[in-house]
């Protein structure tokens, strides 16, 4: 169960942030808002259900982090650096992207400027990062079954003939 909803939260965080990523309508500080405040609520869902090992919560990191950039002052070289120190998710790709597709929806808010973007990539030039911008939603984890030893000995498994096992032999 704990492997399932590890996947489906992938699975969730992959396809929100892939379409933060790709609309420009959709970044915003509100969207960050609503993001955060739905990102709560799977994140209290999962503490109901007993599911916090389960790994769940952390595969939302991401977008987390995308919905906190959203959120974040993006002026100063301060501002800057907060970014770089938050967003540890994230690619450089993913923020830079997410910066230039940043929307102000009201007259209190300014578009991010070039400048700031170019002080971001500064900040990051050393990280390594994959260059893909997309997350592969399709990406699949591992399925894991544990082991559990048997209390019934080798010795004491009697093999019918009817099966045609013969060649198993017992030494």
């Amino acid at each position: 169960v704990q492997q399932v909803f590890k996947q489906l939260f992938y699975m969730i965080n992959a396809v929100a942030l892939n379409n933060l990523l790709l609309r420009k309508d959709v970044c915003s500080w509100s969207t960050g808002m609503q993001l955060r405040f739905n990102i709560s609520q799977l994140e209290e869902w999962l503490r109901g259900k007993n599911l916090q090992q389960s790994g769940a919560a952390q595969t939302l990191e991401p977008l987390i982090q995308a919905a906190q950039l959203l959120q974040l002052k993006k002026k100063t070289s301060e501002d800057a650096e907060a970014i770089c120190s938050l967003c540890t998710s994230l690619t450089t790709q993913q923020i830079v992207k997410i910066l230039n597709l940043y929307t102000p929806v009201n007259e209190f808010e300014e578009r991010v400027t070039v400048a700031f973007i170019r002080d971001i990539q500064t900040h990051l030039q050393e990280r390594n990062d994959p260059p893909q911008l997309l997350l592969d939603f399709k990406h699949m984890f591992p399925v894991l079954f544990p082991f559990n030893p048997s209390s019934i000995t080798m010795d004491s498994i009697h093999i019918p003939a009817s099966l045609n096992l013969e060649f198993l032999n017992k030494v």
